[in-house]
């Protein structure tokens, strides 16, 4: 064995192929396992460990800290190649000009680069170090300051494993003596749905009470958090809040993105409403939807409305592409009021939507909090605010965003020929509007006209004073209100 090592350092090229073949080969076999990068607890767990093997391999191989710089790069380079039939925001080419961009850079390479390449770098350091200690050629020493700086990295990738590893759990529903209360549920679950695995959050005083379906919006959204921010609806309702393909907890279902779409989105709530009507025993089930979400909750409905007591639309949406058109034109207007030339131009420049690229939509549609303030407008409530409970691990709250880019860019193009004004006169089951007051013009206009000429069994529109395009998060005891009010207008009688 000593030999062996001392042909392997007597030549420095025989270290640097040792050390580049070792990490092209991780390279390549993590652009097989895991082209977007670790994306569950598991895979980064492991990844962060077999990058500190790499590293350490390269060190050892290599014998001098030339190895911090050839396992990474070359790692990254095989990577990249290796993964260049994968799109989306967060692994397309870098984009560093706009908000968008430097977050998806962030989600992806730079998330990335911490869970892979950083426990590589700190691997070469040990491997560099067993090479001298086994009579490979010494290198110069650390000393206090390197043995420092290499103990806080150790330290520091130890408590981001630590965070990682932390599980994602949902609190039980609890009774007067404070141990989880009889009949009640309170679970996450994964299910498969379309051929996969997706992620719920099923929670209910009472596991007899009707059930209700939550649609988050997006496409790419996740309102885990923010439906767990107000328990009202626990009370009357089994609740299920879904991550979407894509989306949230249900991102690593993301790919292959070539069958992510809108009909797989409809056909998905109803294999999922039926998987819930058969566990719970219900002929029927409630459908909530937000924004996107209440796009796909009437393409359901419309679909087969036989699976629903009512739909309820919350912000709701009738036409993504008038409405972005609308939003561009009141940012450009907002923009010349300000005086933002910049924006102004930016926005001349790109012409109204729709867009090809993701990117492009951000300064049409990023400043809405801008130009549409009103008092009670809280976005700690939206994300990246909402992604902090206890219900998502480490990995959940990162995909949260990814979910939003990625999701969003594959989905958001298939809906620009959605118009409900034109293609949904009626629905066959009550329906309920809920708006809020300072709801955007262009979401406003097109749902108020649109429920105007809707012809349903019976349909509401109820507003809420002190809500935005949010109300069933901005006034959550307010919705439970509306919801109850459904429950006694529409559940039959036992």
């Amino acid at each position: 064995m000593h030999g062996v090592l001392e042909h392997l350092w007597s030549d420095w090229k025989i270290g640097l192929a040792v050390a580049a073949g070792v990490a092209a080969g991780a390279g390549l076999i993590s652009a097989w396992l895991t082209p977007r990068g670790p994306i569950t607890t598991t895979q980064t767990l492991i990844s962060m460990l077999a990058a500190l093997v790499v590293g350490l391999l390269a060190g050892f191989a290599m014998g001098n800290r030339w190895s911090l710089l050839v396992a990474p790069v070359v790692f990254v380079v095989v990577f990249e190649l290796a993964r260049r039939g994968v799109n989306g925001p967060t692994v397309d080419a870098i984009h560093l000009n706009s908000t968008y961009g430097i977050i998806a850079f962030v989600l992806g390479r730079a998330a990335h680069g911490l869970f892979v390449l950083a426990p590589m770098i700190l691997g070469s350091v040990y491997g560099v170090w067993l090479s001298t200690r086994l009579g490979g050629e010494a290198a110069a020493p650390m000393g206090v300051i390197g043995w420092t700086l290499t103990g806080l990295a150790t330290l520091a990738l130890l408590v981001i494993a630590a965070f990682v590893a932390r599980p994602a759990a949902t609190y039980p529903i609890v009774g007067p003596d404070g141990g989880p209360l009889p009949g009640s549920i309170a679970e996450l679950i994964t299910v498969p749905i379309g051929g996969h695995e997706q992620a719920l959050m099923i929670r209910g005083r009472d596991v007899d009470n009707p059930v209700l379906l939550f649609l988050a919006g997006g496409p790419g959204g996740t309102e885990i958090g923010a439906m767990r921010a107000d328990v009202s609806l626990e009370q009357d309702f089994v609740v299920v809040t879904w991550d979407q393909r894509g989306a949230g907890k249900s991102y690593s279902a993301l790919d292959p993105t070539a069958t992510l779409t809108l009909e797989q989105a409809v056909a998905d709530t109803i294999a999922l409403t039926n998987y819930l009507r058969d566990r719970f025993a219900e002929d029927r089930i409630y459908l909530v939807g937000q924004s996107w979400g209440s796009t796909l909750g009437v393409l359901a409905v419309q679909q087969h409305p036989e699976l629903y007591y009512a739909f309820v639309g919350s912000g709701q949406m009738v036409s993504q592409r008038e409405t972005d058109i609308m939003f561009w034109e009141d940012t450009l207007a907002w923009a010349e009021q300000t005086g933002n030339a910049a924006l102004a131009a930016t926005l001349r420049q790109n012409g109204p939507p729709p867009y090809d690229n993701l990117l492009d939509y951000e300064p049409a549609i990023s400043h809405e909090h801008d130009w549409n303030r009103y008092p009670e407008l809280d976005v700690s409530k939206e994300m990246p605010g909402n992604l902090f409970v206890p219900e998502n691990s480490f990995m959940d709250r990162i995909n949260g965003l990814r979910g939003f880019l990625d999701t969003f860019s594959v989905l958001y193009p298939q809906l620009q020929d959605i118009d409900f004004r034109r293609d949904i006169p009626s629905l066959d089951i009550p329906i309920y509007m809920v708006a809020g007051r300072h709801e955007a013009r262009g979401r406003a206009v097109l749902a108020d006209e649109w429920f105007a000429m809707l012809e349903a069994p019976s349909k509401e529109r109820i507003v809420f004073e002190a809500s935005g395009h949010r109300p069933n998060f901005e006034q959550p005891e307010r919705f439970a209100e509306v919801m109850r009010d459904v429950l006694r207008e529409t559940y039959p009688a036992r």
